[in-house]
């Protein structure tokens, strides 16, 4: 059986960025280094491993956005389910990447067929896509990363061992071994084929052994078929149609229960719900709801309920759908042992309330609140939809030099206040280039239209010497905390001997 492979390149870039032109740079971060960028990055010198700064340096125009799996995976669905609809047998190798049995004969030719998946991917407004076909799946892989944009590279039978010979061992994707082998003169895989198996085995273990059999075209992974689960979705049809929201959400109760039930039955629970409102045999609704834990059916109704109340119809339901988006081993969703009390219950009745504001203002419409690494207050915040695991940028317990000493403060301005602090004879407090100060704060005004206060107490400063090596973005900056004799506390920020309130103490 013949492999062939459908490559979506840069695609971390397109799922975070889905509405960026193709002719502008963009990338996406994983720990302050690019993890992907598109061809428009790469042209201007955006190099993967490349750190934020020294990526924007490069390209001051690109577009930046942090890794987010979840939205890479969700979005690499639609691509699935349109080449399963030409072939069952798809096995997503991971978001961008996935391999299926040539359907040669039924479309007269591995070429043909590859040209018709290749139109099929094209249509979902997927427009850099690239088909390998060999015998192993990895030859096929590199056949795809070797193809042209909506082209297909064939390696002909019996010949993957020839296509791979002169590919560089960094093909393998093991930067351990890689390095090791740059060191020992052997830079292409034809060079790691010509070793004896065993001598591989001895030195690199089996993992070493594997990559020796993949360099050799030997392949032994088989393709996993993605298994389409059975029909999991629950089903409501209503007769006569049904007008009023209570009443549909009555007669659902026991469809949810069904279906909550046929999860467990498959030891998984939904974290993700597609809703279908159906009026006279057309979907006039759909809405996706996502739940910090898994649906139960009372969650379920509540969400249809929802969704009608928030939702103008063209006329009464006939019917509901229920499709489990997303789902989950019900043993990484276990509750706790203890604390499932009062607290419990509230929690609950908490993420009904949210849950319900979100169905009403959309899925990105509700964000939580989280705490990442950073200096600035501002920079700290971490705004993740609801629902969806946070995917921090920076560090919590990294060392951020300059930063404030906790607490933190309780409220953070959306935009630094104007403000102004003064010393002895009225003038103005400043900081230099070392990080001294030119007289001790006397007074201070929080925000330019208030009244002047004297200053009971303050600490700093805590300078902080940003992008340096960016002449337009560079910052030099001092923070402050300065506490009035009126009790009231505040974060203030000074910056080319301008003052500005960035946050309060409460």
């Amino acid at each position: 059986m013949r492999t062939l492979v459908v490559w979506c390149p840069d695609w971390p870039v397109r799922a975070a960025l889905p509405d960026l032109p193709r002719d502008e740079p963009g990338a996406v971060l994983e720990g302050g280094q690019v993890l992907a960028c598109n061809h428009a990055a790469r042209v201007e010198g955006v190099r993967r491993g490349m750190r934020r700064r020294d990526a924007q340096a490069r390209c001051p125009e690109l577009h930046l956005a942090d890794h987010r799996p979840d939205v890479e995976a969700r979005s690499f669905e639609e691509v699935l389910l349109g080449v399963e609809e030409l072939s069952p047998a798809v096995t997503p190798l991971r978001p961008g990447l996935c391999a299926l049995p040539v359907p040669a004969r039924f479309y007269g030719g591995e070429e043909q067929a590859a040209a018709v998946v290749a139109e099929r991917v094209v249509s979902l407004a997927v427009w850099d896509v690239r088909l390998g076909v060999a015998d192993t799946l990895f030859a096929a892989e590199q056949a795809a990363r070797r193809a042209a944009p909506q082209d297909v590279h064939v390696v002909e039978p019996g010949t993957d061992a020839a296509f791979l010979a002169p590919l560089p061992v960094e093909v393998l994707e093991s930067p351990d071994v890689v390095s090791l082998l740059r060191r020992m003169g052997l830079t292409t895989l034809a060079h790691l084929a010509a070793l004896r198996p065993s001598d591989v085995h001895t030195r690199f273990g089996a993992h070493g052994a594997l990559l020796h059999r993949l360099a050799s075209g030997q392949d032994p992974r088989l393709l996993a078929r993605r298994d389409v689960p059975p029909e999991l979705s629950g089903v409501l049809t209503l007769e006569p149609p049904v007008s009023r929201a209570e009443t549909v959400a009555f007669s659902l109760r026991s469809v949810a229960e069904r279906f909550v039930a046929r999860l467990a039955e498959r030891g998984v629970v939904c974290t993700a719900l597609g809703i279908e409102v159906e009026v006279d045999g057309v979907v006039a609704s759909t809405r996706r709801w996502a739940h910090p834990r898994w649906f139960g059916a009372v969650d379920v109704v509540d969400r249809v309920r929802w969704q009608l109340q928030g939702t103008v119809l063209p006329g009464p339901v006939g019917g509901v759908r229920l499709v489990p988006e997303t789902v989950a081993p019900v043993g990484e969703h276990a509750p706790v042992l203890f604390g499932a009390g009062t607290r419990a219950a509230d929690d609950e009745r908490v993420e009904r309330g949210i849950a319900r504001v979100q169905g009403l203002v959309g899925h990105d419409g509700v964000l939580a609140a989280q705490v990442q690494g950073g200096r600035a207050p501002a920079a700290r915040r971490l705004l993740t939809t609801w629902g969806e695991q946070a995917q921090p940028a920076r560090a919590v317990g990294a060392p951020w030099p300059g930063s404030v000493p906790p607490p933190a403060p309780a409220t953070v301005y959306a935009a630094p206040r104007p403000a102004e602090v003064v010393g002895p004879g009225d003038r103005v407090v400043g900081v230099d280039g070392r990080g001294g100060i030119s007289c001790e704060p006397v007074r201070f005004r929080a925000t330019g239209d208030e009244q002047w206060r004297p200053v009971a107490s303050w600490a700093g400063p805590w300078p902080v010497d940003e992008l340096w090596w960016d002449e337009a973005a560079a910052r030099r900056v001092a923070r402050f905390q300065v506490v009035g004799v009126d009790g009231t506390a505040w974060l203030m920020v000074v910056e080319n001997g301008t003052w500005w309130t960035e946050a309060r103490y409460d």
